[in-house]
């Protein structure tokens, strides 16, 4: 790529933001990274297209000390060296290790391989059986010691946000990361809304499903086919776009190939018209009953 051609596409990406609420401002559009830092064969490419992403203007990048037991954040501290108040960092803690003195622990640990003395922000992975007064306890003593900025949460749904907002300390809480994609939107009959109440972001991870028959089909769709033709793009674009048509929704795709990684930048200038919306909701409807939470 030239760097006008990086420039152009940054720009695009730079106009997308998500407000938190301390009043900070993250790219809509972040990086995923699970799975990646597990193949010493791919290393190099992953780093060179998660620098890549930086370039381009993506500079929330997500992990956690699940992904390859800490060999996702390995990997990034080989990205973000030399370059980290460039970077939104992300990083998340087991369930099994939220008490309030694992959790400085198990934080430390990440530090440790990321290379880098604070996260920007630093998620419960999901809900375990430590008390959450426990955990927000021990992420208010995190921020106190300068280890974190701020801190959140992924996969809670509507109970559990309700239950962590009304614990003391609770309304701290920054965001809420759980899978969400135009095939997948359970979360807007109950979740999305009360987080829009209570000025809670959301991010959302696997925003082009999980690989296998349900990525084929939702990118085969016929209508996503026809919009992504009238705009030049991709089915991918289309779907990543979608993901953003608001301002409060972060979208963190997975890119491990250079290719992979412009196509979802490039999405971030595609503005869906009310028109193009409808046409999406009649094939991918939206939630009419409460549904389950979707993980992977």
């Amino acid at each position: 790529m030239t760097n006008n051609e990086i420039l152009e596409i940054r720009e695009s990406v730079e106009k997308r933001k998500v407000i938190l609420p301390d009043g900070t401002k993250v790219s809509a559009l972040g990086q995923g990274t699970w799975y990646m830092g597990e193949s010493s064969r791919k290393r190099d490419e992953e780093v060179k297209t998660l620098k890549l992403g930086l370039e381009l203007g993506m500079n929330l990048i997500d992990t956690a000390e699940m992904y390859g037991e800490g060999l996702s954040e390995e990997l990034i501290s080989n990205v973000i060296e030399g370059r980290r108040k460039d970077v939104f960092l992300v990083s998340k803690v087991y369930p099994h290790n939220a008490g309030k003195n694992s959790i400085v622990k198990a934080c430390e640990n990440s530090l440790r391989r990321l290379k880098t003395d604070y996260l920007d922000l630093y998620l419960l992975h999901w809900r375990g059986r430590v008390p959450l007064e426990e955990t927000i306890e021990g992420m208010e003593l995190l921020k106190k010691q300068g280890k974190i900025l701020r801190w959140g949460v992924s996969n809670f749904d509507t109970d559990d946000m309700d239950e962590l907002y009304h614990s003391i300390n609770g309304e701290n809480c920054a965001v809420n990361e759980v899978l969400y994609h135009i095939a997948s939107r359970g979360i807007e009959f109950d979740l999305l809304p009360w987080q829009r109440k209570n000025n809670i972001p959301t991010m959302a991870y696997c925003p082009l499903a999980q690989g296998g028959s349900l990525e084929r089909n939702m990118l085969g769709n016929e209508t996503l086919n026809e919009i992504a033709k009238e705009y030049n793009v991709k089915p991918l674009q289309i779907a990543l776009a979608w993901t953003i048509r608001e301002n409060d929704v972060i979208s963190i795709p997975k890119a491990s190939k250079i290719d992979h990684v412009i196509e979802n930048a490039k999405a971030s200038s595609i503005i869906l018209s009310s028109e193009d919306i409808e046409r999406l909701d009649k094939v991918f409807k939206k939630p009419n009953k409460k549904m389950s939470l979707d993980i992977v």
